[in-house]
């Protein structure tokens, strides 16, 4: 019943009482704000508590929501707001970094289940795991203002336009960070290409 509607039409079926609307757009969005938050604050306690805060605010919100913009804008404005408060009173720098366990879980099971295609080889899924990795370390070392561009282009699936309504810049800025960002990703995994002899 909910899957054609969009995230607005579900906003508003919840906002009337329909508790599954509201379960039908958390299950869109958990994925894509989780991973923004994780990448953002860069650790999985703080994205846990940044997240079930942002989550609450939505239902708490759902009696006086009206569509003004997109509801990915407003999530994402919600999010970048509570972000802020989270910057405003932890130093970026005392944040320990994010591991990624379950890449490692799933790279051993792979290598568990041979015979597998080429593809799924363990050396082509180390080789894929590393390149993941220094592409997280690249994200990571962007400044906070393009990495969150950059995130809200790539986890929010969001416009420009969008990115500079959810974070209140103008749409030249935003664009003009996404574009620095994509171009020190760039550069960052065409080291590492070199560095591994290939052009």
């Amino acid at each position: 019943m909910h899957e054609g509607m969009t995230d607005e039409a579900l906003m508003l079926a919840y906002r009337d009482g329909d508790a599954k609307a509201f379960e039908a757009l958390y299950s869109r969005w958990r994925g894509k704000l989780y991973r923004y938050l994780l990448r953002q604050c860069g650790n999985a306690a703080y994205a846990d508590e940044l997240y079930q805060d942002i989550w609450l605010k939505i239902v708490n919100a759902r009696k006086g929501y009206e569509v003004a913009a997109k509801f990915s804008t407003w999530l994402f404005r919600i999010a970048h707001n509570r972000l802020i408060d989270h910057y405003r009173r932890h130093a970026r720098d005392a944040i320990a970094s994010y591991e990624q366990d379950e890449e490692s879980d799933f790279a051993e099971a792979a290598a568990a289940a041979l015979p597998a295609p080429a593809s799924e080889q363990p050396e082509t899924l180390l080789e894929r795991k590393e390149l993941a990795e220094q592409l997280v370390h690249h994200i990571d070392a962007l400044p906070a203002a393009q990495r969150e561009t950059f995130l809200l282009s790539e986890e929010g699936e969001m416009t420009l336009e969008e990115i500079a309504n959810a974070t209140g810049v103008t749409r030249e800025t935003a664009k003009s960070r996404l574009r620095y960002a994509v171009g020190k990703l760039r550069e960052g995994l065409k080291e590492v290409g070199e560095a591994r002899g290939v052009r």
